[in-house]
């Protein structure tokens, strides 16, 4: 099923002719772990000094990258979020987040300090 997203801002129109704009959301396919290279960064800027895992470069939908983080939240034992397609784990789990993400067929790279 695809979701129709309404494009115009128009409230009113004297053309008896006006259609209004419609963009169609196509759903994102999730490509399987063994396709995908997430990058973990290990990140202290902008945090009050705090530590945090970045998770990036995941191709798929939504549903799916937070499923991802739920699980490397509850398999670190620690906080976290997912927004704008990365998923944030608070504190320094890099080396562990990259075990698991390979145990699950996810192929990983490290990024940064």
């Amino acid at each position: 099923m695809s979701k129709k997203k309404k494009i115009s801002h128009i409230v009113y129109s004297t053309n008896p002719d006006y259609r209004a704009q419609y963009e169609v959301e196509e759903k994102v396919e999730t490509l399987p772990p063994q396709q995908q290279i997430l990058k973990v960064h290990l990140e202290k800027k902008h945090r009050g000094g705090k530590t945090v895992n970045i998770i990036r470069d995941f191709v798929g939908n939504e549903d799916d990258l937070k499923e991802l983080g739920k699980m490397l939240k509850s398999k670190c034992g620690t906080g976290g979020s997912v927004k704008d397609g990365e998923i944030i784990i608070q504190g320094d789990f890099r080396e562990k987040i990259m075990e698991i993400l390979e145990k699950e067929g996810y192929k990983t790279k490290r990024v940064g300090g």
